[in-house]
């Protein structure tokens, strides 16, 4: 099994190169602390003298993406974001500390659905975002009405838009969030997912049972398609780190892609899992499958980001779906669909019969 010790060890290339700091956002605390972070950090701190944040035109769209992948923004969440959505099939409603994410995954699925070059947009205001939450007790549809789900309580989901564990060296907004929900007298559940191992700010937190942190989690063998996060060892030595810390965990196995070998590199994945959650007392686990899919604008985009990646994402190999929003996107076959689906259930209630697998899409 890996050494849990990998799971504390911060990379220094994840930090941005830049902060960039809007007038508003100067205003609130938790902005505030981040940007002293920054400053401990030895980051630069651009303060802006507006609300807009712009970089430089570049010479070509490469070059626009790396700078903005580069570049942290603290900002302050406008009030939409302070009306919660619902999350299906994850969570009762999504909070986003932020909107973006370091990391170079070739299916990322914020392509398309952000607007501009991808800087990741931190929140300063997070006194106003936690102030909201008690409005949204008991109305949800996913866990709060569910006879499957009601003993997670009204859960929030912090990944929606982000991956809130690749920031938090510099924002220190997750930790907060879970130290409020350690504190909130409530049946409520804090869930967040990440694809990077770094938990060694989280594990003495008082989270009090009330926060769920999953691996988002693929085969080694499809590492290549997932630049810039940490390795599938690191990311389960972290969630042991976390569950023998009290928390509850779970699996995120996202996307779950059929290429050449699937069964064996998902197999192999299992097994992983299986040996790194071995042993545990009390163990809360759960599994959530979440299979590929691209839309159209999402396949332009990261086709830009990666022109080199060999990720399968033609339209003519797919089934294609209508979205709520009346959107298009592409999926695996239904045969495809029904195997995998087959396949997963199978493996997971042999090796790891702990785990309740709360979805499948």
């Amino acid at each position: 099994m890996a050494d849990p010790s990998i799971a504390s060890a911060p990379r220094r290339t994840r930090l941005p190169r830049r902060l960039l700091v809007t007038r508003s956002a100067q205003e609130h605390a938790h902005g505030r602390s981040i940007v002293a972070r920054a400053e401990g950090l030895g980051i630069p701190v651009v303060p802006l003298p507006a609300n807009q944040v712009r970089l430089p035109p570049q010479p070509d769209e490469r070059r626009a993406y790396a700078e903005a992948k580069a570049t942290m923004a603290l900002v302050v969440a406008p009030p939409s974001k302070l009306r919660l959505q619902p999350i299906a099939p994850s969570a009762d409603w999504r909070v986003d500390l932020a909107e973006g994410c370091p990391a170079h995954c070739a299916y990322c699925y914020l392509a398309g659905s952000l607007s501009g070059p991808p800087i990741t947009r931190v929140y300063a205001n997070l006194d106003e975002i936690e102030a909201v939450l008690p409005d949204f007790l008991g109305k949800g549809r996913i866990t709060s009405r569910s006879r499957a789900r009601a003993h997670e309580g009204t859960t929030f989901e912090a990944s929606c838009y982000t991956d809130p564990l690749a920031i938090e060296p510099l924002t220190g907004s997750l930790a907060a969030l879970i130290r409020h929900f350690g504190a909130w007298d409530a049946d409520v559940q804090l869930r967040f997912t990440s694809k990077f191992a770094d938990v060694s700010s989280m594990l003495d937190l008082p989270h009090g049972g009330r926060t769920r942190m999953r691996a988002s989690v693929n085969p080694p063998a499809f590492h290549r398609f997932e630049a810039g996060t940490d390795r599938v060892a690191a990311r389960l030595a972290a969630l042991r780190a976390m569950a023998l810390a009290g928390y509850k965990v779970g699996l995120t196995i996202a996307p779950i892609i059929a290429a050449e070998g699937w069964r064996e590199a998902y197999a192999g994945l299992i097994d992983l899992a299986a040996e790194a959650l071995s042993g545990l007392p009390g163990l809360d686990l759960t599994a959530e499958l979440i299979t590929h899919r691209f839309t159209p604008g999402s396949r332009e985009v990261l086709a830009s980001w990666y022109p080199g990646s060999d990720l399968e994402m033609d339209p003519a190999l797919r089934a294609e779906k209508r979205t709520k929003f009346a959107g298009t996107k592409f999926v695996y076959p239904p045969e495809l669909m029904t195997e995998l689906k087959t396949f997963f259930h199978a493996e997971l209630a042999a090796k790891l019969p702990e785990a309740r697998v709360l979805y499948w899409t």
